[in-house]
């Protein structure tokens, strides 16, 4: 009898443990400020061999766009999967605690299925603004700048902004991100110890300005053959409410405070964003090689996404804040064992739909109030085109992306005053804005509508 029972008391651990392998973790991995210019999108500018090689274990969606250009409001967003409306998510400092506290955002998701949560860095804009961390850790630093060298830190001394960029010979660890992936790693032995399943978050802080990184990454690049974009002067076809001060920039010591950046320093901030993002990938390596390692990456989903794009003298812009497609177009990976590899996809992905793909992807029911669609679909048949729609909006400015064509209205008192209208088939740099061509008039008059339905839908 008690050799039996033995049998049975085996084979149900055998049953636990079984099951507890099967339950998927995730690994979420937010950067700020991140471009899709990179190798895996076909641009061969930045080095970044580990975003390369997580895209060549994933899904790739060239089409991935935020709902909002501003880091805030668009982590608020996501966390919360629903989108931002005239009334919430609109700012840098925008909290799911005013604006939506009553949702169950992704971390609550997750506790209450029973996962460890722990958020590393800059998940949420705000700290504390998400009360379902197991642990919300940031780096001890004396200004989020995060500068080292002395001559920024005696210019942060003097209550200046100090140079937007720094290039030390330091090691990775020097920095907040560096200090982050190594965090990580060790929260990522614990989980292995402990045996429960985990939705890590990590945010990387770079390549967010000021652009410091350490100097090894900024020899990676030859600032000789970095170059200007084709559209580096604001189009005259373009209404000026589509203009901005890039007042994010500007506070900086060697910047104008008015007027354009002189070429050599629009450089100088190119070459300084380049190396941050090298130095970002970097991380990013230790951090999967430590998954990896542990035994722990098969059973991973993981995420790799940037909060919005980032003008790099784009449209003569700077920074984000604009409803331009630079702007709003982000890097988005989504690495799972059991689904496609090195595929890239051209169904349209947007911010939102992340938190119903992951819960899809662990086999969770997805909560009611979600306003995304699940990924998954695209995940697995990249080559099918499952979404074709998106919706963007900054302040006012609302954009509706339909297949190629990117439109976007600012209304006063419910009519539309200024409008654009691209065509990324004949016009991907967003040059040519067709919104006032008598021949497009049709086009723009069915695109405002459908404007207005989308939007209607979720307000």
């Amino acid at each position: 009898m008690k050799y039996f029972f033995k049998i049975i008391l085996l084979f149900t651990l055998a049953v636990n443990s079984q099951n507890q392998s099967t339950i998927k973790n995730v690994l979420f991995i937010m950067v700020d400020d991140l471009r899709p210019e990179l190798n895996i999108y076909g641009q061969n500018k930045i080095i970044s061999p580990n975003i390369d090689a997580l895209g060549a274990s994933g899904v790739i969606f060239d089409r991935a766009y935020c709902n909002v250009p501003v880091c805030g409001a668009s982590r608020a967003s996501l966390l919360t999967g629903m989108r931002p409306t005239a009334n919430r998510f609109l700012t840098y400092h925008s909290r799911i605690k005013k604006d939506m506290p009553d949702v169950v955002n992704m971390a609550q998701y997750f506790k209450e299925r029973g996962y460890s949560t722990v958020s590393n860095n800059k998940i949420t804009h705000i700290k504390n603004d998400i009360d379902s961390w197991d642990d919300e850790w940031y780096p001890k630093v004396k200004s989020w700048r995060d500068y080292l060298s002395e001559e920024n830190l005696n210019l942060q001394a003097l209550n200046k902004a100090g140079y937007a960029y720094e290039n030390m010979d330091v090691p990775d660890s020097a920095y907040i991100d560096g200090q982050t992936a190594l965090k990580s790693v060790e929260d990522l032995k614990k989980f292995k110890k402990e045996g429960s399943p985990f939705f890590l978050a990590v945010g990387f802080v770079k390549p967010h300005l000021p652009f410091n990184a350490p100097k090894k990454y900024w020899d990676l690049y030859d600032r000789n053959s970095i170059s200007l974009p084709v559209n580096a002067t604001f189009p005259k076809s373009a209404p000026q409410r589509a203009n901005h001060k890039w007042g994010e920039l500007r506070a900086y010591a060697d910047i104008p405070k008015k007027g354009p950046v002189p070429d050599l320093i629009a450089k100088k901030l190119i070459h300084g964003y380049y190396a941050s993002v090298s130095y970002v990938d970097a991380q990013i390596g230790v951090l999967i090689k430590g998954l990896t390692e542990l035994g722990l990456r098969e059973n991973t989903i993981i995420v790799l996404v940037g909060d919005h794009g980032w003008s790099l003298s784009d449209h003569g812009l700077w920074a984000k804040h604009s409803n331009f497609e630079v702007a709003l177009q982000v890097p988005l990976i989504i690495s799972d064992s059991s689904l496609s590899k090195a595929a890239h996809t051209n169904s349209i992905a947007e911010l939102v739909d992340i938190y119903p793909t992951l819960c899809e992807l662990t086999a969770g029911e997805s909560p009611s109030h979600l306003q995304g669609s699940s990924l998954v679909s695209a995940l697995e048949s990249p080559n099918k085109l499952f979404k074709n729609k998106a919706l963007a909006r900054y302040h006012k400015g609302e954009t509706l992306i339909v297949d190629k064509l990117f439109y976007t209205e600012w209304q006063q008192k419910g009519k539309a005053v200024s409008k654009m209208l691209y065509d990324h088939e004949t016009d991907p740099n967003e040059i040519n804005n067709l919104a006032n061509d008598p021949e497009y008039s049709s086009t723009v008059k069915a695109l405002s509508q459908q404007l207005e339905q989308f939007k209607t839908t979720f307000n």
